[in-house]
């Protein structure tokens, strides 16, 4: 299983979302801070899911970033970050 796979895997896991794509956007940033061959380092996230009702944005983001603190320690560069709650 890939990172990508992974990131998936620990949202759904952390966030029963409705709704989650999960993209690896690292071949757009080839030379670019943090890029590495191989890939793996950027991604974007577009996830829906109740737990995000009645939280900002940065709440939000900050609750998908501590899911993934391990990702980032390994290597993830960047993730950027759509969430929503049902019915936005």
């Amino acid at each position: 299983m890939g990172l990508k796979d992974d990131i998936g895997a620990k949202l759904t896991a952390g966030l029963s979302p409705t709704h989650i794509t999960v993209t690896d956007e690292s071949g757009n940033h080839i030379g670019h801070s943090g890029w590495r061959p191989g890939g793996e380092t950027h991604f974007r996230v577009e996830i829906t899911a109740p737990a995000f009702a009645g939280k900002s944005r940065v709440e939000r983001h900050r609750m998908v970033n501590a899911l993934l603190a391990e990702e980032f320690a390994n290597g993830m560069h960047a993730l950027a970050v759509i969430a929503r709650a049902p019915g936005e």
